[in-house]
């Protein structure tokens, strides 16, 4: 495989001389074919790759119907939503709406919908962490021991599991390899205690 060629930008973005008169539209710089380095995780066939100056021209360009409506190829997307509290006293807490929807082949479902409290989240994060070894795995919002269930404080609280959610389910080895994460998202009978 060739290397790509190295490109000083900064040359690129210089000053060019002005040749054409002001009331004349100018054309854009022409930029030496470079090809992008992709990350690891991105297709490494040669019809995805692409030269900085094809980039640079679809940049400026509006996307086609067909980009803008035309499903993923790959989609996971969660909302944590609808808050509800339960129990009387000390026996009181507060549980959550999952919803997920996905066409990632590792889940069994396209849309689910589970509920789940926060001692469930800190479940599932202690397997999560022991099941995938070399994934950093976020903290937890933290834990509230007074006035916990005011509005503001759930409302906090549903915002910190959401992102937590967001960078777990977005990383690309547990979407494809974590089996508890799976469960976690779709299984309405999931119970920490099979997992722990």
């Amino acid at each position: 495989m060739s290397q790509p060629q190295q490109y000083d930008q900064s040359s690129y973005f210089q000053q060019q001389p002005q040749s054409q008169s002001p009331s004349q539209p100018q054309a854009p710089p022409q930029s030496p074919p470079v090809e992008v380095t992709h990350s690891p995780f991105a297709r490494t066939d040669s019809s995805q790759r692409m030269t900085f100056s094809e980039m640079a021209r679809m940049a400026g360009r509006p996307q086609t119907f067909d980009e803008m409506y035309a499903v993923p190829e790959s989609f996971l997307e969660i909302e944590i939503r609808n808050p509800m509290t339960h129990g009387i006293g000390r026996k009181q807490y507060t549980d959550y709406e999952i919803v997920c929807m996905t066409n990632i082949p590792a889940f069994k479902l396209r849309h689910s919908v589970v509920r789940r409290r926060y001692s469930d989240f800190e479940a599932f994060r202690d397997v999560l962490e022991r099941e995938s070894t070399r994934v950093n795995i976020p903290p937890l919002p933290g834990k509230v021991f007074t006035n916990r269930f005011t509005d503001d404080v759930i409302e906090q609280r549903r915002e910190g599991l959401q992102r937590f959610l967001e960078i777990v389910a977005g990383h690309p080895l547990l979407q494809t390899g974590s089996k508890v994460l799976c469960a976690f998202l779709q299984d309405p009978a999931w119970d920490k205690s099979q997992w722990v």
